[in-house]
């Protein structure tokens, strides 16, 4: 029986999901056997317009990436001389990101995004399929540590993998509930559809930026 957690085909085996012994996304395991068995539908190998141009504007802003995978952006800020810190739970998913950034390898850190307390204040948080890939019972704890990470001003921004989804993860998110989530901490500033998304996102993600309150 193929995994149900799973949330696209491997390439290498259309129409049929690997096995995996791990079915538990709030667990560092589960990610660890993905990225082991190279199973990540979710990596873009690369970096999105959106991000790079978001990225560009914001040139002095020094960037926090919670649940990094391979970290491709994070190699983009570091080729460029920005101030970046990238961060994951999984040892495997750790160990790929440091494989990806070659000489930059020391901004890539093992840390739980609840307890990690970065080695500067964020002036930017990007999110890119974090907030989909953790269980909905985090939801609340995600919304608090992410205001708690960030000054007033500072911003959250990047791909957000918006409408419900029946399993997971990747778990969407409706958009209001999304609203819900941050308007207690954030306030919307911008909203922009996403062109590029993998086929696992493609249609739901939308690039939000979201300013800490005061």
């Amino acid at each position: 029986m193929s995994d149900p957690t799973s949330p696209a085909q491997p390439d290498s085996t259309p129409g049929a999901a690997p096995e995996f012994e791990s079915r538990d996304p709030a667990a560092p395991a589960f990610w660890d056997e993905r990225f082991e068995r190279g199973f990540t539908p979710w990596d873009q190998a690369g970096v999105l317009p959106a991000f790079e141009a978001f990225a560009t504007a914001h040139p002095d802003a020094a960037v926090l990436i919670p649940g990094c995978g391979n970290a491709w952006e994070a190699r983009w800020l570091a080729e460029r001389g920005r101030t970046v810190r990238a961060i994951d739970f999984a040892p495997s998913a750790v160990a790929r990101a440091r494989a990806v950034l070659g000489e930059y390898a020391d901004v890539v850190e093992e840390a739980d995004f609840y307890t990690y307390a970065p080695p500067f204040p964020p002036a930017w948080i990007f999110e890119r399929a974090f907030l989909c890939a953790l269980p909905k019972a985090q939801r609340a704890d995600y919304a608090r540590r992410m205001a708690g990470l960030l000054a007033p001003d500072a911003l959250l921004a990047g791909y957000f993998f918006i409408g419900e989804t029946p399993k997971g993860p990747p778990f969407g998110i409706a958009r209001a509930e999304l609203d819900a989530l941050l308007t207690p901490h954030f306030t919307l500033i911008d909203d922009q559809p996403v062109e590029g998304s993998l086929a696992v996102f493609q249609g739901r993600e939308r690039w939000l930026t979201w300013r800490r309150n005061s």
